[in-house]
């Protein structure tokens, strides 16, 4: 399912940010980006536009007006430097509210919400619980294994090979680390050190450059760890 986006803002850092941000995702396709508001309204003219992130102070009109004085059926993800402007956004139905600088963990959980709502949207939810489970399949041995996602606790390298652990069982597979991590959803896994990549939510405590899932002490590298601890402590910044 791609979810089709347009951005709306005069500062190209911050523009390249978020297409930076959108491009880890394969459902997001980002159609155009527009450095200011007027520009933009030919885009929801003419395409079909699920979401349009939105920077506010702009020249000529204010992402605010923007919304104000068009007709439109997207969602809308205001992406802005102030605080300030967030009870008048929410006010007028905005989907989320993104300050900038806006760190990519913060940025993949719009993305989420933003693909289960449109998802709904689009009428391909009737009951969200008889959705099956994320998954994928692993070839271990001669056999393709189907492993639950949200099963996962942290993969190791071993040379030519990885070893998934789970919380029901251990699987060698002959696959290298960085591809598997490529494979899974970058808002639940994160690779903390060469030799591992571990389920985010499934991390118990973090000492030092230690973390331990399920009784497994695991390193934080060097080049990872600012990554990864922003990761980990997404919604607890203030312990970074």
């Amino acid at each position: 399912m791609k979810i089709k986006c347009i951005i709306i803002d005069d500062e190209p850092l911050a523009a390249s940010v978020l297409s930076s941000h959108a491009g880890e995702f394969q459902n997001l396709e980002i159609s155009a980006c527009h450095n200011n508001p007027v520009e933009a309204m030919a885009s929801l003219e003419n395409n079909d536009i699920d979401v349009i992130f939105l920077d506010i102070n702009m020249p000529k009109m204010s992402g605010l007006d923007f919304i104000k004085n068009i007709n439109y059926n997207a969602f809308v993800v205001i992406t802005t430097a102030y605080r300030e402007y967030a009870v008048e956004s929410y006010e007028l139905d905005v989907f989320d509210y993104l300050v900038k600088p806006i760190p990519f963990h913060r940025f993949a959980k719009t993305v989420n919400k933003l693909t289960k709502e449109i998802t709904i949207k689009r009428g391909g939810l009737v009951n969200i619980k008889a959705q099956q489970e994320p998954h994928m399949f692993l070839k271990v041995d001669k056999k393709m294994v189907k492993v639950n996602l949200n099963d996962i606790l942290f993969i190791e390298s071993l040379k030519d090979y990885i070893k998934v652990v789970t919380t029901i069982d251990e699987y060698i597979v002959h696959k290298s680390l960085t591809n598997i991590t490529e494979e899974l959803p970058s808002a639940n896994f994160i690779r903390v050190h060469r030799s591992y990549t571990i389920a985010i939510d499934k991390v118990k405590a973090v000492e030092g450059n230690i973390i331990e899932i399920n009784n497994k002490r695991i390193p934080i590298g060097r080049n990872y760890i600012k990554q990864a601890k922003e990761s980990i402590f997404k919604d607890n910044q203030d312990l970074i």
